[in-house]
């Protein structure tokens, strides 16, 4: 029976012989070639141009020609001529880094089918015009960018009475408020466009170009009055600050290139064929030139839905000994920067391509315009000149710092920046990480100096990149750093990013990751998963009820048998003569949270199950409030990560409200430490994020539509009373940390009795002095965002008034001819 083959048997088998493959097989295969599928022109056109300029070793004249060829040559097709017009366009928005290779694309077809560039001009002012219209900024810049590197084929003037209107608008807002930022967007535009007009033609309109850029120097040279507050660096004591305006750079690196004939090497030439192609070259020059449809824009210009701020330059590679990025005196700096923050801005709905421009930047540049990729920085000292230095990886990271590091607000959520560098440092590690290393040495070097809120942001991206890569770092750069004061910037930077990798982790995994003398910062509460009880001791005051409040608050015992027991604690404290509300408020919010200690799931149902006699506490008096606080920050003080959530939770409960944290933050724990606390990161991270809790509130009513004409006043009333209650709060914390800022807090004159100007006390001023910026600032944002939204309000009421007035001219006017038929018809 062991000989005997089953495979064949039964009705069900699959077995057939004949599957068996033999090498005969293969000699005598007489089956003929497999069939060629060629995709039809639509698609293989849209395939090549999403990947123009992706491999660099094709030139870019021939792929240019290559794409309007097929393009050309199958004309009739009318779903190829629909989808290349749309197409151009959407990569203009989608992918500027090459625009001006479609560009190129359009200028070869317009040789053989001039035809299609009115087609794509038509849509293209259309577009433009809309956006202008709906006050979208980033997207008319980028159609204008289109419109400029097609100069060379328009009629006239071609984009440059576009510009010139815009202007008119830009000096109008400026003119009506000196505050104005629409005004700034504009002439920035303008500037960024001027560069590809002249590449795109050039030495035809330098006269042109000169005399706009004078006239646009009067509003790029104007300092802004939010510039200084936005700055990344705050200056040190006697150092007058000197934001450098992004605008302001842009106007005077132009003004430079003006005076060397536009030269603007950086930027590609797709269009010009080298000269041996003189057939090619002579088609460019002799074809058709195409009027400019006209494109009208509106009197009254707009912000549009992104907020506008003046923006400073920022560079994580700045004051090197070797120029490893364009310095800024040069325009390369400000061009390559800003197609790089459109495609990471655009692109972010998918970081991985984002990633891979980036990567890839060298490729949508002129030749020679960066070094070889993966140069090492040390290798950069042998290039001789006038071979460049400028390292693209070096380039490609400080753009995505400049928007994560970007004041007062990035534009997208700051982990997206941070998912870019991680993205980034997987595809090409030997070329990224040395340059991410050499950014993060330069912050934490200038720790003392950066901005807080940007310091906080740095802490938060250190910690989650080392997260994404084994949290390996070599903290035996900073070892020394480990001995300072605890109110040291730097050591508490070390400190607080050691508590932000452990809460992405676990203690002990962290622990291991660090050389002997940080692991001191690791205390051994630090590794337990849970804080002890402190009421399991009994010569802890209240620990017998603690215990049993315990364990009614596990078995789900009613409200009556938790009530007596509070009762015995509040008498206790009576006959002590302590605060009976307060001792109880205690007992109780310990005992919540030590049934909800396994996880955050379990202390939220806890505090879900408890919140009406959390509340009842909280509303009884301050001092509960602030214990409620106190309880918690002492209970999780080894995982403040933990505390800070449950007290956000409790502030959407509306136990706590945003007046008791700021007190318990910068008046009571700050005024116990004598005001080192300033200088811990979660401190700041409670206040911060309560802060913008407040204010995201207040936005939401100030932009909400009106569902009801009745519900107006209901609305306006309930905004007004937000709004005030959002200005006392920045009122409370400002008075808080003036006087620890100015020395002048009582804790602080006490301390320094006999000691003179100490270090601490030199510390904690500026601890002080960088909390109040970055308030200030935040109360500066709000007050310019309630003045634009006042603005908008009234802009859309006095449409809506002139749309209520149009329709009553229009049902006026059909009542009239109704009686003038009647009347007609009676007669």
């Amino acid at each position: 029976m062991a000989d005997y083959d089953r495979r064949g048997s039964g009705g069900d088998s699959s077995y057939n012989p004949k599957k068996r493959r033999y090498r005969d097989d293969d000699e005598h295969d007489r089956r003929g070639p497999r069939r060629r599928f060629d995709a039809p022109p639509h698609v293989r056109v849209r395939k090549q141009l999403v990947a123009i300029a992706e491999n660099a070793m094709r030139p870019w004249h021939e792929e240019a020609q290559a794409i309007a060829t097929l393009f050309t040559d199958n004309w009739d097709d009318e779903l190829l001529r629909a989808n290349f017009v749309d197409l151009i366009l959407q990569l203009a928005v989608e992918q500027p880094l090459k625009t001006p290779f479609t560009a190129a694309v359009v200028l070869v077809a317009n040789g053989a089918r001039p035809e299609v560039v009115d087609l794509l001009l038509g849509k293209l002012a259309a577009l433009i015009e809309g956006k202008i219209g709906a006050g979208e900024w980033r997207e008319v810049k980028l159609y204008l960018k289109l419109l400029a590197c097609l100069q060379g084929c328009l009629e006239g003037e071609g984009v440059f009475p576009v510009l010139e209107e815009l202007f008119a608008r830009a000096v109008d807002l400026q003119t009506a408020s000196s505050e104005d930022t629409v005004g700034t967007e504009i002439v920035k535009i303008i500037l960024l466009t001027l560069p590809y007009v002249m590449v795109a033609a050039p030495g035809q309109w330098a006269q042109k170009a000169a005399d706009l850029m004078e006239k646009t120097e009067i509003i790029a040279s104007e300092p802004h009055t939010l510039q200084a507050l936005i700055e990344p660096f705050q200056p040190e004591a006697g150092e007058e600050s000197q934001p450098q305006s992004l605008i302001g750079l842009l106007q005077t690196q132009l003004q430079s290139e003006a005076s060397n004939g536009w030269a603007l090497s950086c930027l590609p030439r797709p269009w010009e064929f080298p000269l041996e192609e003189v057939e090619q070259r002579s088609k460019l020059d002799d074809a058709a030139k195409h009027a400019l449809p006209t494109i009208t824009i509106p009197q009254t210009v707009i912000a549009g839905p992104r907020p506008l701020f003046p923006e400073i330059s920022f560079s994580v590679y700045a004051n090197q000994d070797v120029e490893s990025v364009p310095p800024l005196t040069t325009a390369a700096a400000s061009l390559i920067r800003d197609a790089l923050l459109d495609t990471i801005n655009v692109l972010h709905f998918n970081r991985n391509i984002t990633a891979r421009h980036l990567i890839d930047l060298d490729c949508y540049f002129a030749p020679r315009t960066f070094a070889a990729r993966a140069t090492p920085f040390d290798k950069l000292r042998d290039i001789e000149a006038p071979k460049s230095t400028w390292k693209p990886e070096d380039v490609a990271v400080d753009a995505v710092f400049s928007q994560l590091f970007q004041l007062p607000t990035p534009e997208h959520k700051l982990v997206y920046y941070h998912s870019v560098l991680t993205e980034a440092c997987k595809l090409a590690p030997a070329a990224i990480a040395p340059s991410l290393g050499r950014a993060i040495r330069h912050l934490y070097r200038n720790t003392t100096r950066l901005d807080l809120e940007l310091a906080s942001r740095f802490m938060d991206w250190f910690a989650h990149h080392l997260s994404n890569f084994g949290f390996t770092w070599k903290w035996t750069e900073w070892v020394d750093d480990v001995y300072l004061s605890d109110a040291h910037p730097r050591k508490a930077f070390i400190a607080g990013a050691l508590d932000k990798e452990i809460r992405l982790s676990f203690a002990q995994r962290i622990k291991n990751t660090l050389p002997e003398p940080y692991k001191e910062l690791i205390s051994a509460e630090m590794e337990k998963d849970m804080p002890d009880f402190k009421f399991a001791n009994d010569d802890t005051p209240f620990a017998a009820e603690g215990r049993e409040i315990a364990g009614l608050l596990k078995r789900k015992a009613p409200d009556e048998e938790i009530d007596a027991v509070i009762q015995r604690i509040q008498s206790q404290a009576i006959d002590r003569e302590i605060d009976a509300l307060v001792a109880s408020t205690d007992v109780f919010v310990t005992c919540v949270l030590h049934v909800g200690s396994k996880s955050l799931s379990h202390v939220l149902a806890a505090i879900e199950r408890t919140k009406d006699r959390l509340a009842d506490a909280g509303a009884a008096s301050d001092a509960a409030r602030t214990q409620i606080i106190s309880a918690t920050m002492a209970y999780w003080s080894a995982h403040p990560g933990v505390a800070l959530s449950i007290i956000e939770k409790l502030l959407n409960y509306s136990i706590l409200t945003p007046e008791t944290v700021i007190n318990w933050a910068l008046v009571g724990r700050a005024g116990n430490s004598r005001g080192e606390a300033l200088s811990i990161a979660h401190v700041y991270e409670m206040v911060f994020n309560t802060v913008i809790k407040v204010t995201g509130r207040v936005r939401q009513l100030v932009v909400k539509p009106a569902l009801l004409p009745s519900s107006d006043t209901d609305e306006a009333e309930t905004r007004d009373r937000e709004i005030k209650s959002m200005r006392a709060l920045f009122a409370a914390i400002e008075d808080a940390l003036a006087s620890w800022a100015t020395g002048s807090k009582d804790e602080m004159m006490e301390a320094s009795e006999g000691e003179g100007d100490s270090e601490g006390e030199k510390l904690v001023r500026m601890w002080g002095e960088r909390w109040r910026r970055v308030f200030r600032r935040r109360a500066a944002i709000e007050e310019a965002f309630l003045v634009e939204a006042e603005k908008e309000r009234a802009r859309k009421a006095e449409e809506a008034a002139q749309n209520g007035e149009a329709e009553a001219e229009v049902v006026a006017e059909g009542l009239t001819q109704t009686m003038d038929t009647e009347g007609e018809a009676v007669a």
